[in-house]
């Protein structure tokens, strides 16, 4: 699958006070992050996608993490409900982007009790894995599959240990293969699957794009950009040093379709 859009939001001046489970990395520098998410847009640009810019919202600090507010698939859009009180208003703001892409018909929504975060879901062609964490619970996905499968698409639970999302430590590239790292090393549903192993202590960097043959990665995180190239692909290094600080990386700032 080709992507041709992407969405990205632009990172409001709240950003220093989103969420993070690391406050020893200190807040993000919002001067910077500007910057770092200016070049994450041309890099996106240069793989060939057309980019639709998002205002910040002042009012959501983590907004700027678009990914877990919705799920884009070929057949439709699902608008999710996150799991954390402080960005479960997002979800009625990414609304009006979708339906420039899709029509009302092909937007299907994620209702309480159940929660479900996009940093929870990796498309791997027209299945969709999706990880049980502190965000994402078991009636999400309930909802997220039975949406899937009235669609022809498909989804699978993987159950999370440690990470934050499923993304934060597993990434599909293409044709089986995936960059895995920590506790997704050993899961079943990747044992059969081409494995790129992720160093532990690049073990961030687990969470690259695929974007049209070409792959992002963080920088900084040499030995993940080489095994990368060693796999075939065009590397692109971009900077999140500023997102890490809110537990984000290259997959939560845009939504790939």
């Amino acid at each position: 699958m080709m992507f041709k859009n992407v969405i990205v939001r632009r990172p409001a001046r709240s950003l220093i006070d989103g969420i993070t489970s690391a406050p020893e990395l200190g807040k993000p520098d919002y001067e910077l992050a500007i910057k770092q998410h200016d070049a994450y847009i041309e890099a996106l640009k240069s793989c060939g996608v057309e980019v639709t810019v998002l205002p910040a919202m002042e009012e959501y600090p983590d907004s700027c993490f678009i990914e877990d507010d919705a799920v884009m698939t070929r057949m439709g859009a699902i608008i999710t409900n996150p799991g954390a009180a402080s960005r479960n208003g997002e979800k009625e703001h990414i609304v009006e982007a979708v339906r420039k892409f899709y029509s009302d018909d092909k937007i299907a929504y994620i209702k309480a009790p159940g929660t479900l975060e996009g940093g929870d879901v990796m498309m791997v062609g027209d299945h969709f894995y999706v990880g049980r964490s502190a965000r994402t619970n078991e009636e999400g996905i309930r909802q997220f599959i039975e949406i899937l499968e009235g669609w022809g698409l498909s989804g699978s639970e993987v159950t999370l240990e440690k990470v934050l999302h499923l993304k934060t430590g597993v990434n599909y590239l293409e044709n089986n293969t995936f960059l895995v790292s920590g506790e997704f090393v050993e899961k079943e549903e990747f044992k059969n699957a081409k494995q790129i192993l992720i160093p532990e202590d690049e073990s961030y960097a687990a969470n690259c794009i695929w974007v049209n043959n070409k792959v992002i990665v963080p920088a900084n995180f040499p030995k993940v950009a080489q095994l990368v190239r060693d796999a075939g692909y065009e590397v692109i290094l971009c900077d999140t040093s500023e997102y890490r600080k809110l537990d984000g990386g290259l997959s939560c700032l845009s939504l790939r379709f």
